[in-house]
């Protein structure tokens, strides 16, 4: 993806904004059109302020299908460009056949938990240590969960808009 700057977010049409920017959240091009209207953005803090504010203020189904939206960490299904690059970016993609299996069982276990899949911002993170918090946050009761999954996509969010946008 060519990066744009913030300039050219700001001006674009509507159709451009949503293309680009509604990636930023997995499946979830709503998240860039119900902050359209938030322009001029200031700066790359503010969209993502912005963007987040927007997730923030959706009702609990919406939140849901967003966490849903989210791929299996080292699942082997067709994963979105962004996700990929994250994943490989962890060598989640070089996994041994006894690492996938056990990646694939507590995958299993937590989604049978939270009913959303794990979701971790995985830039700068090995196979390891995401496989230690995975085995962490397991343990966490619903809420505690549903917030820290919340959180990690809006980390993952902000990766992604500075892969986007010229800084």
């Amino acid at each position: 993806m060519t990066k744009q700057t913030l300039k050219d977010i700001n001006e674009m049409s509507r159709k451009n904004f949503i293309g680009i920017l509604g990636k930023i959240y997995e499946h979830s091009p709503w998240v860039a059109e119900r902050s359209l209207n938030s322009r001029p953005f200031a700066s790359l803090d503010d969209l993502h302020e912005t963007m987040k504010q927007t997730v923030q203020l959706a009702n609990k189904e919406e939140k849901l299908a967003l966490l849903r939206a989210h791929p299996d960490l080292a699942g082997r299904v067709e994963l979105t460009t962004s996700s990929q690059k994250e994943q490989s970016g962890a060598d989640l993609d070089q996994l041994s056949q006894e690492e996938y299996e056990n990646f694939l069982a507590l995958n299993r276990r937590y989604t049978e938990k939270f009913d959303f899949p794990f979701i971790m911002a995985v830039k700068g993170h090995s196979k390891d240590s995401i496989y230690h918090s995975m085995m962490e946050r397991v343990e966490n009761d619903y809420d505690r969960e549903y917030e820290t999954a919340l959180n990690e996509i809006y980390k993952i969010a902000r990766f992604r808009l500075e892969d986007a946008i010229k800084s």
